[in-house]
C-alpha cells in the first residue's frame, strides 16, 4: 500500500494568495479599463478640451501688440470659425491700422474658467472665463482690467474654435442688460483695446 504525500501547508497557503492576488487584479484592470472607457469618462474628456481651447482662445483674443498687429489678429482669425470668423476676416485690414495707430500693447493671463454647456453630438458649448488683460498704452502707464467673458464654441475639423465671444449681461462691459437676470447673453466680440 502506497503512503500518501503530506502537502506542505505553507505551499498550499502561498498558491492560494497567488490566485487571490490575480483574480483582485483582474477585477480592478477590468473596473478601470470600464471606467475609463465609459460614457461619463469621454464627456469629461471633451469638457476638459474644449475648457483647454476656450481658455487659449480667449487669452488669444485678449493678447495684442501694435508692433505686430497683423500676426495677432491672424492668431484671432486662427482661433475663431462662423461668423465671428468672417466678421474678422472682413475688418482685418481695418482693425490693423486702429492698432497700429494707437500704439496699444495688451497681455492676458486667464484666472478661472468653465464649461457651461456641452453638447458632444451636435459639437458646440458655451463658456466663462475670468482673465486679467494688462494694457500698456502708447502714452501714460500700464493698468490691469479685469473681467469675465462668454464664449461659443464649435467643433471644427481643427478643434475647437470660437464662435463668438462677448460680455455676461450686467457685466460692466455688456449693453443693454439681459431682460431675465442669471442668464448669460453674449455681446459683441471684444475688439482691439485702442484707449
Amino acid at each position: 500500500m502506497t503512503k500518501a504525500k503530506s502537502v506542505n501547508p505553507l505551499l498550499a497557503v502561498a498558491a492560494a494568495l497567488a490566485v487571490a492576488a490575480a483574480a483582485c487584479a483582474a477585477w480592478f484592470g477590468w473596473s478601470w479599463y470600464s471606467a475609463a472607457h465609459s460614457g461619463s469618462a469621454a464627456y469629461s474628456r471633451a469638457r476638459d478640451t474644449v475648457l483647454q481651447s476656450a481658455e487659449q482662445a480667449v487669452l488669444n483674443f485678449n493678447t495684442l501688440n501694435y508692433h505686430h498687429a497683423t500676426e495677432g489678429l491672424q492668431v484671432w482669425l486662427a482661433s475663431s470659425t462662423g461668423v465671428l470668423h468672417a466678421q474678422l476676416a472682413q475688418n482685418l485690414r481695418q482693425e490693423v491700422r486702429l492698432v497700429q495707430q494707437k500704439q496699444t500693447i495688451t497681455t492676458a493671463r486667464i484666472l478661472d474658467g468653465a464649461v457651461t454647456q456641452l453638447d458632444t453630438g451636435a459639437g458646440t458649448a458655451s463658456v466663462m472665463v475670468a482673465l486679467d488683460v494688462t494694457v500698456t498704452p502708447a502714452t501714460g502707464s500700464p493698468f490691469v482690467e479685469s473681467e469675465s467673458e462668454v464664449g461659443q464654441l464649435t467643433r471644427t475639423a481643427s478643434g475647437w474654435k470660437l464662435a463668438e465671444l462677448g460680455y455676461p449681461s450686467g457685466s460692466a462691459a455688456s449693453s443693454p442688460p439681459s431682460s431675465s437676470p442669471g442668464t448669460v447673453t453674449p455681446t459683441p466680440a471684444p475688439s482691439p483695446r485702442r484707449s
